[in-house]
Order: structure tokens, then C-alpha cells, then sequence
């Protein structure tokens, strides 16, 4: 059975789903994010027990099928900045209906409707994030940072971190920086 976990978003996430499973003797063949195959179909108090666990963790069970598709889109999103070795070449909204077999702007208008939010604003919150975690952890500068997150430019990064960060890329860096040398 397949089984749709909305805020599953991360390593820990996963660790925490499998801690569930494991409690409610529910057996399993995969844990993905968003997503876990059960061996059996579960019966309502198995997932009653299991989406009660969930949510005392923030976590939900999702069965709505437009909820279902919006946790997808930020999951293939997550995916697509966070824990890909390189973020594809074409187009978000190529890659995102390829990837999810829908029509990009049928995405758009559910995710806009649903969130209150367009899909490119998500990616480029998502993205400055990982801006941030480069700049902070791996001590790359913005010119390798930009190419490998796919800016056109540096001057296009800088823009959209100051726009979503309200500080500069470079002060951001600096920041980091003076505070190394005071530890």
C-alpha cells in the first residue's frame, strides 16, 4: 500500500517514519520522502494509530488528491535543490511536469491556489536557502555558488538573495566570517 506523508521533507523525517512503522509493527518495502510503501494494506485503526503518531512528530498522513499533488511538487522541488547532485539544466516548469506527468501550468494554478504562493517562489526560497548552507558550510564563493544552482549570472543570485534575505550575499559572507574569527 502506498501511504502519502505531507512535511516528510528530510533525512530525519525518514528516520522518524521508519521509528513508527517499526512501533506499530507495520512492515514496510520502502520509505521515501513524502512516501511509504507498506508490504500490507493497513486496516483504518493501523492508519488511525499511524497518522495519530505522525502528527504528534508534525507530520500528516495526506489522502486529499489536490494535497497529494502539492506535497509532490514541493517533494520533487526539495529533491530537485537540496539532495540532487546538480539541479537539471531545463526549465523548473519542464522539469517539474516531466517529473510529476502534468501539465506545468495546471501545477502552477493548483499550487498558487493551494499555497498562496507561484511554484517559482517557492523554488527561489528553496534556493537561497541553499545559498546560505553553500556560503556557511562548504565555503564556496558566489561565482562556483551560481553556477552550480544554475544562475544565469552572479549579479542574478545577489539580486535574489538581497530581495528574499533583505542583506547582501557578500555581508551575509562577511557575517560568517567575522563570527569564525571571533569562535
Amino acid at each position: 500500500m502506498k501511504l502519502f506523508v505531507k512535511y516528510m521533507v528530510c533525512i530525519r523525517c525518514k528516520m522518524i517514519v521508519k521509528q513508527l512503522l517499526d512501533e506499530l509493527s507495520i512492515k514496510y518495502i520502502s520509505i521515501e520522502l513524502g512516501e511509504v510503501i507498506t508490504v500490507n494494506t493497513l486496516t483504518i485503526p493501523e492508519q488511525a494509530a499511524l497518522g495519530n503518531k505522525l502528527l504528534k512528530h508534525g507530520l500528516e498522513l495526506l489522502e486529499d488528491k489536490k494535497a497529494l499533488l502539492i506535497d509532490k511538487i514541493k517533494k520533487v522541488i526539495i529533491e530537485m535543490i537540496h539532495y540532487a547532485d546538480e539541479i537539471p539544466k531545463q526549465s523548473h516548469s519542464e522539469y517539474l511536469g516531466e517529473k510529476l506527468n502534468y501539465n506545468y501550468q495546471k501545477l502552477a494554478l493548483l499550487f498558487m491556489e493551494s499555497t498562496g504562493i507561484s511554484i517559482e517562489r517557492y523554488i527561489i526560497s528553496h534556493k537561497i536557502e541553499k545559498v546560505k548552507e553553500l556560503i556557511l558550510y562548504e565555503k564556496m564563493t558566489l561565482t562556483d555558488i551560481a553556477f552550480k544552482l544554475n544562475y544565469s549570472s552572479v549579479s542574478h543570485l545577489c539580486t535574489q538573495f538581497k530581495n528574499e534575505t533583505g542583506v547582501t550575499a557578500h555581508f551575509f559572507k562577511e557575517m560568517k566570517t567575522k563570527k569564525s574569527k571571533n569562535s
